[in-house]
């Protein structure tokens, strides 16, 4: 803390060649925050602010590049050269936005087929720590057919860092990837920095370049927990699992900023996939909690005992926004599978409990394993017609027409 005038909130300083951040003025009274934390600093140190906040260089030169919170990059190439531009800016008025309405593939088909993900939308991921969920961020950045994928780390461990990065090398996609990564090893509040600097990349993409942008960010539960760091030197009273009374809007000045743009501004767009990784599976802490208020659905990953795969789980997962993108036939395919895959889960309770099961309740659970085994685990890699086509081949495998419950119209068409 020291007395200064004319500074401006979220200014940068440098202090013993430190970086620092405005975080509180009152009258002349300034508070800032030290990034590397203020070990070695003497009383007497000189302060030096830069006159602006945090800011990153865009161009064409960012992709393919791995950058620090800073947006310096790590990865031994040169610096960017382009326009420098505030992060942190507000996201696109209401007004000004297109309904979603374009699908975003993935080719996993518990995303794709059950809960399609649309352009513009804003969704998280809800694992377990001990969840495989940075190796399905890679699988979606590797296969989403988007113009550029934006990643934005925090809190990695150097074996995830350089899990991202060999990965995407060995893929031959770095091309279209940009990444911002803090790891364990780097102070805990540059964290705070990370989501901001890969939607500054995002929005120079989707609004100068009018390209499709996904944006990844985990985990965002590392982001949430390093805002008390702040809060609490500010003496601000915590609110709910210690958590800072603005962490809806900390969280929602992220998640707004995904958008589509319309067509008479060329149309580009932001997409957010989020992961939140739940303490315990306690999905009522403050960060689900808030999550899941701000955003458009939530995506479960679970681990299915029946075949050892990692799945995304079609009871806890829901997009919103599906409805906007897929059509009459997939809908009637998806609801039936899922029914059938919900008859399975009570067939099981059944066996469970000793009760005898009928001829139906083994064939649901029959379905049940090669269902999740040949579409809901995540290393499956479709795209959408060939997932369509393999729900209609379980269908014929195990069900009778009438049992599948799906209008005339397309069992006409699909069922032989």
């Amino acid at each position: 803390m020291l007395k200064a005038k004319g500074v401006g909130y979220d200014e940068l300083a440098r202090i013993n060649g430190k970086l620092a951040q405005v975080v509180r003025i009152s009258g002349d009274d300034v508070t800032l925050q030290v990034f590397e934390g203020t070990g070695g600093i003497p009383t007497n140190a000189e302060v030096t602010f830069l006159g602006k906040a945090p800011t990153l260089k865009v161009s064409e030169q960012l992709a393919g590049r791995f950058f620090n919170a800073y947006g310096e990059p790590i990865d031994g190439g040169p610096a960017i050269e382009g326009k420098e531009v505030e992060i942190g800016g507000p996201s696109v008025n209401p007004v000004r936005r297109k309904q979603p309405s374009e699908l975003i593939a993935t080719g996993i088909a518990g995303i794709d087929l059950n809960n399609t993900l649309v352009s513009g939308q804003k969704i998280p991921f809800f694992a377990d720590p001990d969840q495989p969920f940075n190796e399905v961020m890679a699988m979606v950045a590797m296969r989403a057919k988007a113009d550029k994928i934006i990643l934005g780390g925090m809190g990695m461990t150097n074996d995830d860092y350089y899990f991202f990065r060999n990965t995407f090398s060995n893929a031959g996609a770095l091309d279209r990837i940009i990444s911002f990564i803090n790891t364990t090893e780097d102070p805990a509040v540059e964290r705070l920095l990370v989501p901001d600097m890969a939607l500054a990349a995002a929005e120079y993409f989707a609004v100068e370049k009018h390209e499709t942008v996904l944006v990844l960010l985990t985990d965002m539960t590392s982001y949430a927990d390093s805002l008390p760091i702040v809060s609490n030197r500010l003496d601000q009273i915590p609110s709910k699992d210690s958590m800072p009374g603005s962490l809806y809007s900390d969280l929602a000045k992220i998640y707004e900023k995904a958008v589509q743009f319309p067509e008479s501004v060329g149309g580009g767009s932001i997409t957010i996939i989020a992961v939140t990784t739940l303490s315990g599976g306690d999905i009522t802490h403050a960060v689900p909690d808030n999550t899941g208020y701000i955003t458009e659905g939530q995506l479960y990953l679970r681990r299915d005992s029946d075949v050892g795969k990692v799945i995304i789980d079609p009871f806890r997962s829901l997009s919103r926004l599906k409805q906007l993108v897929a059509g009459a036939d997939h809908s009637q395919v998806m609801n039936a599978a899922i029914r059938l895959y919900a008859d399975a889960a009570n067939a099981k309770t059944k066996l469970e409990n000793g009760f005898d099961l009928t001829d139906y309740d083994n064939r649901c659970l029959d379905f049940a394993k090669d269902y999740a085994t040949q579409l809901l685990a995540i290393d499956v890699n479709l795209n959408t017609e060939d997932m369509l086509d393999v729900t209609w081949g379980l269908f014929r495998k195990y069900f009778k027409l009438e049992e599948v419950n799906i209008k005339k119209e397309f069992t006409d068409i699909y069922w032989n």
